[in-house]
């Protein structure tokens, strides 16, 4: 059931460490970074309604990165920088705080993340109406979401599915035979 509003909240440390260090093995190049605005017309188009793009940064540093800030402005996103002190976690705090407040509101919840630092909101989130999924590569998302995918929980490849990148990645998973594409190996 459509509840006219779709949050889609960014872990961007997570998304961005996790291609990275487990696919890329190399920081991204602007090429193989992900493709933000796909990622809300995805959210947009999976649940036909409108969707409000949360990012979370870590500008614990004071270093704020304008122009991707500025980039994620005109895509449509709200930047979220927060500064905690040392050892706080500050964007998964920022996040579970986020998360927390929703369950209280209307709306469905994309969560882009493989964190799971945040098993017990995405749970409180499940088990009425509200759709909850979680934008991810598939193959490095905590093993704690699998149960809760039974209670309603969709995982949405950021690759495959929500098509959030203009290269292929170097990604070693398992293919459903259905989806097998040889030519992407020839």
């Amino acid at each position: 059931m459509a509840s006219g509003q779709t949050y889609v909240i960014i872990d961007g440390e997570n998304i961005d460490a996790t291609l990275g260090g487990s696919i890329l093995n190399d920081r991204p190049t602007p090429e193989q970074r992900p493709r933000w605005d796909r990622v809300l017309d995805f959210a947009r188009r999976r649940w036909d309604q409108p969707a409000k793009g949360l990012f979370f940064l870590n500008a614990t540093s004071g270093y704020m990165p304008l122009p991707f800030v500025q980039a994620l402005l005109a895509l449509g996103y709200q930047p979220i920088p927060l500064a905690g002190g040392p050892g706080d976690k500050v964007v998964d705090i920022g996040i579970q705080r986020t998360l927390d407040a929703l369950v209280d509101r209307d709306g469905d919840v994309l969560l882009g993340s493989h964190d799971g630092d945040f098993l017990p909101q995405v749970e409180a989130l499940l088990g009425g109406d509200r759709r909850v999924g979680l934008l991810a590569f598939r193959e490095f998302v905590n093993a704690g979401y699998t149960p809760l995918r039974e209670r309603g929980l969709e995982v949405f490849d950021l690759e495959d599915e929500v098509r959030g990148f203009n290269v292929v990645l170097p990604r070693i998973r398992i293919i459903p035979l259905a989806e097998f594409d040889p030519l992407r190996y020839l």
